[in-house]
């Protein structure tokens, strides 16, 4: 096969990876560069005050002072993805683990269970998370009746809400990588394990865990990317009152009218989401280069 012909083979498929992807990130990298239309949208007019900024702020006479608003609200987006990715994986670890120990046609039936919250879409799920968070939500209404407290508990438009929210909406991303990997896991290993006095936690420690550790990060990936960038659940939990990232990516495209510094915030997002995936790539190729020497051994 000529190299003329592989890449007219090739052609519809870097047609469409052109149309898709590489266009309107080309898109939006060149209004990052650009100024801000007040009507909207940009003017073709060469700027880099978007990156600008990202750290600091012009006063009424023109001059430039650190401005550390941008930096919070992106520490608070990776916090809470942090804690989502974490508290996804404590939830999930012991799911994915009883549902692979299960016999072959129950693990099919409890899978379809942890889809089914994909069935629904996502702004009808947050909606229901307010009716029970809120003020006279099923929550507040369920501690008054059993005398646990005297006032509503405030639930909703909190850093709690909206980690709850988070991790709700991402946990199945979290659960069904670590069960393809704990679905292969060798029984044997275990009963090994035990048979040389090995007590649970270290049987867990010492086997289970690092078995389990490709699904482990990869689960820890998608949770983590989507969090990170998140619009809808921040939004409508948090109440707009403790900006994420992606709420103020939104307002700058709305309300703000400020295009530029949007696409600058979203290659911002986007260079952080791909150095995690290179973190991951290469903790993935660390992995993999023993157990080639292994095989090849």
């Amino acid at each position: 096969m000529t190299p003329l012909v592989r890449l007219l083979g090739l052609a519809p498929a870097l047609l469409l990876l052109g149309a898709l992807m590489v266009a309107p990130l080309g898109i939006i990298v060149a209004y990052s560069f650009m100024a801000p239309d007040p009507y909207g949208g940009v003017l073709p007019q060469l700027s880099t005050d978007a990156y600008v900024r990202l750290l600091y702020e012009r006063d009424f006479d023109d001059t430039l002072f650190f401005s550390p608003v941008v930096l919070r609200i992106f520490g608070r987006s990776l916090a809470l993805a942090l804690a989502t990715t974490l508290l996804s994986l404590g939830c999930a670890l012991p799911v994915a683990y009883t549902i692979a120990r299960q016999p072959p046609a129950r693990r099919s039936a409890l899978l379809l269970l942890v889809t089914i919250p994909f069935w629904t879409n996502l702004l009808i799920r947050t909606y229901c998370w307010i009716l029970i968070l809120r003020d006279t939500g099923l929550v507040n209404t369920l501690l008054l009746r059993l005398g646990l407290i005297e006032a509503p508990l405030t639930l909703l438009y909190t850093n709690g809400a909206v980690l709850l929210g988070l991790v709700y909406a991402y946990l199945p991303f979290m659960v069904l990588p670590l069960y393809a990997t704990l679905e292969r896991l060798d029984t044997r290993l275990l009963e090994a394990a035990h048979d040389l006095y090995a007590g649970r936690w270290q049987v867990f420690r010492r086997v289970t865990l690092p078995l389990a550790l490709p699904g482990l990060v990869a689960g820890s990936v998608l949770v983590f990317v989507p969090s990170l960038g998140a619009f809808v659940t921040p939004q409508l939990l948090g109440g707009g009152k403790n900006l994420m990232l992606g709420s103020l990516i939104q307002m700058q495209f709305a309300a703000s009218r400020n295009w530029p510094f949007g696409a600058a915030l979203a290659l911002l997002l986007l260079a952080f989401v791909l150095l995690a995936l290179l973190l991951y790539a290469r903790a993935q190729s660390r992995a993999a280069g023993p157990r080639a020497e292994e095989a090849l051994s």
